[in-house]
């Protein structure tokens, strides 16, 4: 039988939620993506809760919020304990990225869904693959290969491909056909029928401009404002889709020789842009080709100012500049402070590059038409004074008193424990107390005591009353006192004053001194709040940067990939209802578009068996160099050895059959392979023409039984020497079998 499939997913379905799918395969149980909004709306996370124990292992695609930012919340709190696979980047900028959100979110609130200690955590596990990596598991997922592939959209982006039984299940979600300065396109249009698809909606209903025509259009309207004394906000991502702006403006700036000053303003920046510069060979092939010849490295960034603090940007004269700042929903971070400072002035502009969740300011903004005034919270940290901090001081030294009282009872609990551990039994004796008295050792184990004390009841697991004594009843191995390590914990009020240097050990030390000043400032401090009605006089520009593939390029590819079943998430009602139409016509029969915990079943209809061959039928096999593979005929007869179908040699003469060519023609490869015998070759209206009559074009059929694709190569001309000499280089392309 073919590979057991479910589907189940927990959110972004019919919608442009975060992205958390529970997909199943043979009892495997794997989490695709673990996203979260910029609100940290728990509610999202109800499905994830009621599953997550059950989770067998989670692959990250890309390391924006949207795709990992539940990972800490899920595994503090919701149990998720699953092992996490995630590419190099993904990993590094993801770790990034939920530092530079919960630092943002510090600043402004008492946040405590997750701290700095829980990201660490989730991370600290990550296994990173390289892109085309094939991964074995083990243990419940043996005989199941992941292996991640290049997707576009963001740095390290992942296609991620599930191999079981020789059948392959394909996630891919934001992903991008087009090179861009940064990145390759995707590799998904080398994937062929595919058992299972499941792949996102969300560009269904746009159609994008030419790139060039894109970036001119964009550079365009930022000189207008910086010409006009102005000054341009974009809301970015930590370090996402913010490095191909950083490259474009780096390149133009450097082109036409501009003044006007950029600044990327994350509490990351420096450590982003750090990282980004030693994953050139996760780039695209021009940028790791031209740091090879020429040892130019493109994020060796002389225009932009990397700045990690607003106060640095207010300590600039006010010319017009461009800054780049965190975070996208403007719901947080510096990118909303910023434009409650400048929205009240015609002459700014705040440039959107990508669509806004749903329910942030940033997508206030963007509807049309735009709010001529917005409510806003403005939220700052301030030191306690006063009485406060008189309060905060006497109720910290209460936590601390009941601390070291609890520790000092947890111990003397611990030592009378061992010690009645060693006097409830009569064949333990302690050496070092050999001359005790008999009266007495008979009082240790057990023997009678008249011992009368007026108002004072000895505690039934009490040896005698005496003075405090704590013996050392440690336990010993070979290799000395077994220790509880709990004892050798450091408490996070000791870590205040030593961790400045040990902080984010991830990171290798490279955290922003900045960012760092402000996780190990212990000042007593409170968040004060206040509303604002900001009027928005500003410009307020929306251009596509998205990085993912239009409509129109994504109905191309899946119809090009044209996988057995398809699955749809990730897109609002209409963009999914439109492409689950479109691909019902044109791409397969079986697309499915499931709701929020809807389990669906895409096992493939193919009848596939594993059989074993008998060791007489090996013997006489002969095989075939194709690639990486060896292949051969067989005509064999099915039996049964120990419960397992087994292949044995036939008892009678095989039957002949039909010549098969095995192989995969390329026209463009064959058309080097003729032009080198000295054929004269060209293309001409999608087919070949070779010599002066001879034509060869290529097609696909793809209404073979059991979803495969016969190739049909056609061969057209009179039947002449030419004719003949042409056929012969075609078959030798292929192994006849």
């Amino acid at each position: 039988m073919g590979t057991s499939v479910q589907l189940t997913p927990l959110c972004g379905v019919y919608s442009e939620n975060p992205l958390c799918y529970l997909l199943s395969i043979d009892g495997f149980n794997f989490l695709m993506d673990c996203g979260w909004n910029d609100l940290c709306d728990t509610n999202l996370l109800q499905p994830l809760s009621r599953v997550s124990s059950t989770v067998d292992a989670v692959l990250l695609s890309h390391p924006d919020m949207l795709h990992i930012g539940a990972l800490p919340y899920a595994i503090k709190q919701l149990g998720l304990s699953a092992p996490v696979y995630a590419t190099e980047p993904v990993y590094r900028l993801g770790l990034l990225t939920m530092y530079d959100y919960y630092l943002s979110r510090r600043q402004v609130s008492d946040f405590d869904l997750f701290t700095l200690d829980d990201i660490d955590s989730a991370f600290q596990n990550v296994t990173r693959l390289t892109y085309s990596q094939n991964y074995h598991l083990s243990d419940k997922g043996e005989g199941i290969v992941i292996a991640p592939h290049v997707a576009g959209h963001l740095l390290g982006g992942t296609v991620w491909k599930i191999t079981k039984d020789g059948e392959d299940v394909v996630y891919a979600v934001d992903f991008n056909h087009r090179k861009e300065r940064h990145l390759n396109g995707t590799v998904l249009e080398s994937f062929v029928r595919p058992a299972v698809l499941i792949t996102d909606a969300y560009n269904a209903l746009n159609n994008q401009l030419y790139k060039r025509q894109r970036d001119q259009e964009f550079l365009e309207a930022i000189l207008k404002v910086l010409r006009a004394n102005g000054n341009v906000l974009l809301p970015v991502d930590t370090a996402g889709r913010a490095l191909e702006l950083l490259l474009i403006l780096e390149q133009y700036w450097s082109q036409q020789h501009l003044t006007f000053p950029i600044f990327f303003l994350t509490n990351v920046a420096t450590s982003t842009i750090d990282y980004v510069k030693s994953f050139l060979e996760w780039m695209s092939d021009s940028i790791a080709k031209s740091f090879e010849h020429t040892r130019d490295n493109a994020f060796l960034l002389k225009h932009i100012n990397l700045i990690i603090n607003k106060s640095e940007l207010e300590n600039i004269a006010d010319v017009p500049k461009v800054v780049l700042a965190s975070m996208p929903s403007l719901e947080v971070g510096f990118s909303h402070d910023i434009f409650v400072d400048w929205a009240t002035e015609a002459r700014h502009a705040i440039l959107f590059t990508e669509r806004g969740q749903f329910g942030t300011l940033a997508r206030m903004l963007q509807v049309d038409p735009p709010p001529k005034a917005v409510k806003v919270t403005m939220s700052k940290r301030i030191p306690l004074a006063g009485d406060e901090l008189k309060a905060y001081e006497e109720e910290q030294e209460r936590i601390k008193k009941e601390a070291a009282l609890k520790a000092s009872l947890s111990k003397e609990l611990r030592a009378s424990q061992g010690s009645d551990a060693n006097a409830g039994d009569a064949m333990v004796i302690d050496a070092s107390s050999s001359h005790i008295s008999a009266d007495v050792a008979a009082s240790r184990i057990g023997g009678f005591r008249d011992i009368f004390m007026d108002g004072f009841a000895p505690p039934a697991t009490s040896v005698a009353p005496m003075f405090p004594f704590f013996e050392n009843s440690a336990e010993w191995d070979d290799y000395g006192e077994v220790i509880n390590p709990d004892d050798y914990i450091i408490k996070e009020e000791d870590m205040n004053g030593a961790s400045a240097q040990g902080f984010g050990g991830d990171l290798d030390g490279k955290l922003d001194e900045g960012s760092a000043h402000l996780l190990l400032d212990t000042t007593p401090s409170k968040v004060v709040s206040n509303e604002l009605t900001v009027q928005v006089k500003c410009s307020l520009i929306y251009m596509d940067f998205e990085g993912r593939s239009d409509g129109r390029s994504i109905k191309s590819i899946l119809a090009h990939v044209a996988p057995l079943k398809l699955v749809l998430v990730h897109g609002s009602a209409e963009a999914t209802e439109h492409l689950k139409e479109h691909c019902s016509k044109h791409v397969c029969p079986h697309v499915y578009a499931p709701q929020i915990e809807e389990t669906i079943d895409v096992t493939s209809d193919l009848c596939a068996y594993k059989v074993q061959l008998s060791e007489r039928l090996m013997s006489n096999v002969l095989f075939k160099k194709l690639g990486d593979y060896e292949i051969s005929w067989i005509d064999a007869e099915v039996g049964k050895t120990n419960d397992m179908l087994t292949l044995f040699p036939v008892s009678s003469t095989p039957p002949t059959h039909k010549s098969v060519l095995v192989g995969d023609l390329k026209l463009a490869d064959f058309k080097q392979f003729l032009a080198s015998k000295g054929i004269q070759v060209e293309f001409a209206g999608g087919a070949l023409r070779c010599g002066e009559y001879v034509t060869l074009r290529k097609i696909s059929d793809f209404t073979q039984k059991g979803g495969t694709v016969a190739q049909h190569v056609i061969i057209e001309g009179p039947l002449t020497e030419e004719y003949y000499q042409i056929r012969e280089l075609l078959y030798s392309q292929f192994y006849l079998f």
